[in-house]
């Protein structure tokens, strides 16, 4: 039985990075959201609740009844967790009328503690809440404390009374998972390890043995249809599917018009590299003609999304028409990896955004769904590839948008405004990949923990612009226009806002502070060669409150 930690998600932005740090543990865990324990289920071995956007104090907080996990097996509440756990056993959790929030550092640390072993007394947290614990329950004791943070770390060795041997409760009001927590590794090494006992068997060369195996067994004589996109999600899928059942798979590549320069082109080839039977299409005038005059981008999503099932779907009856009577087609693959299915629908249930590759399977396809990357974060994705020696710049492709550039267009869409910004995006993602620059202490610690390939020298990494960051794009703000001089002539053409951003699982993200040197050269190289464009900026919010994406 695969052992796993349960997260809990209580609605924080950095939910998914706690489960990231549990993977990176070799351990498998599964985010779930918070009134959904799995009561009875054996094969947990420890809970961890994560913060909230909410006060405890609010009327519309979530609560869980801690009774169906605390006294069972160790559990860890993190922020918002850490006061529920404290208000609900009658600790007491006071507003304030200042956000603690930012760099503080442990005053105080009980290293004989399990869960600080092999800390530093003044460990650096980070911290970011409104309230504050200002009393512990009966029966808890406090193992850290800041200069400003009484209860920064409390536990319960006992909290039943009578609890099984290891079922201990602990509490931290900082957030162990960001980087900015410089032994926040350690303390979920310290939970995860050594408290809850994982035997730290969940890793890519497992993944793949164990999937493959479940796909065989799933998937019987039976042939699949795999829609590929080109990404490093779909790529991987369907290497993986290929491995299990041979040329039983087929995958359909549709080209719906608004792909990257050449990339339909490109990854073709790469597909007959890696062995794979694909059929191609070019649906680009249907598209093009269906999103004629459209503005709404969630309409441009949901459009793209109908259109690529109506094409898909007429391929896939071609497959299954020719099907021969021992081996029938009864599977649709998709590349769909974690962060997509707990996007898609958060846990108030309201959609953020649409995705075209989660739901919306046609009933009349009479297709069973397949999913072998489900579980997966874009890392471990990645260090899959890895392991089925897929080649190095199909796995280190940035995520792109499934309806393409069609999101990164303001407005209606055009032939002629998407070879613009083919054009504009080419120019910058060639200078990113060119670009090479040295990194050292955290931000290296980041590339490396993103699977980046990296050799460390003299405390250092050297890695391309492109590596250095989670995902870029070149956007075309065709509402817009501005005025240029060019030639000693007015010219009154459309802004390029350019977009690079850092990331771990997309669900947050920082604006990447790129060289000043490298921007004016691709600035300069953009307006220069691209007809049409006479002006580029440079996008720097952060997500939130800004998306990675424009619309």
């Amino acid at each position: 039985m695969q052992q796993k930690i349960i997260i809990l998600d209580f609605g924080s932005q950095t939910t998914q990075l706690i489960g990231r740090r549990v993977r990176e543990l070799d351990t498998f865990c599964e985010i779930l959201p918070y009134n959904k324990f799995p009561v009875g289920d054996d094969s947990v071995i420890g809970v961890i609740l994560s913060g909230s956007p909410f006060s405890v104090h609010d009327p519309e907080a979530f609560k869980v009844d801690l009774s169906q996990f605390v006294g069972k097996v160790p559990v860890l509440g993190i922020c918002y967790g850490s006061q529920y756990i404290s208000y609900a056993n009658g600790g007491k959790v006071e507003k304030t009328n200042t956000r603690e929030y930012g760099r503080a550092h442990l005053e105080t640390v009980d290293t004989q503690n399990p869960l600080f072993k092999g800390f530093d007394q003044h460990s650096q947290v980070w911290m970011s809440h409104g309230d504050t614990i200002t009393a512990i329950p009966d029966g808890y004791e406090c193992i850290a404390s800041t200069a400003d943070v009484k209860y920064a770390a409390f536990y319960n060795s006992s909290p039943t009374g009578g609890a099984q041997e290891g079922a201990s409760v602990f509490a931290v009001q900082f957030h162990p998972e960001v980087f900015h927590t410089v032994q926040g590794s350690l303390l979920l090494k310290n939970f995860v390890v050594d408290i809850c006992g994982s035997k730290q068997d969940w890793s890519a060369a497992s993944f793949v043995d164990t999937t493959v195996a479940e796909l065989r067994e799933q998937i019987g004589n039976d042939r699949v249809i795999l829609g590929l996109s080109g990404g490093v999600d779909s790529s991987v899928a369907a290497v993986l599917l290929n491995k299990a059942i041979g040329d039983r798979l087929t995958c359909i590549f549709v080209d719906h018009g608004m792909l990257r320069k050449n990339e339909f082109t490109q990854v073709m080839e790469d597909y007959k590299v890696l062995g794979l039977n694909v059929i191609g299409v070019d649906a680009s005038k249907k598209f093009f003609g269906d999103l004629a005059g459209v503005t709404d981008p969630e309409q441009k999503r949901k459009i793209i999304g109908r259109d690529f099932i109506e094409v898909f779907n007429e391929e896939a009856k071609k497959i299954v028409n020719s099907q021969s009577s021992d081996s029938k087609c009864k599977w649709l693959a998709q590349g769909t990896i974690y962060p997509d299915r707990i996007e898609s629908l958060n846990i108030t249930g309201k959609v953020i955004k649409s995705h075209h590759n989660v739901g919306g399977l046609p009933k009349e396809m009479n297709l069973q769904l397949c999913e072998p990357l489900k579980w997966l974060f874009k890392d471990e994705v990645r260090r899959v590839g890895r392991q089925m020696g897929m080649p190095e710049h199909l796995i280190t492709r940035h995520p792109f948008p499934g309806p393409g550039l069609a999101v990164r267009i303001l407005g209606d869409i055009t032939p002629e405004k998407v070879r613009v910004l083919q054009d504009a995006d080419d120019i910058y993602i060639r200078g990113l990949r060119d670009y090479k620059v040295k990194l050292s202490g955290e931000e290296a610690r980041r590339v490396l923990a993103a699977g980046v390939p990296a050799a460390m020298q003299d405390g250092e990494i050297e890695v391309s612009l492109y590596d250095q960051i989670w995902q870029a794009g070149a956007v075309l703000l065709s509402t817009v226009r501005s005025v240029g001089v060019m030639g000693d002539e007015r010219t009154y053409e459309n802004p390029v806002a350019l977009r690079a951003v850092t990331s771990t699982d997309a669900m947050t993200a920082d604006w990447a502070h790129l060289p000043y040197d490298f921007m004016a050269k691709v600035s300069n190289e953009i307006i220069n060669k691209v007809k049409g464009v006479n002006r580029v900026c440079y996008d720097i919010s952060s997500k939130p409150p800004s998306t990675i994406e424009w619309e």
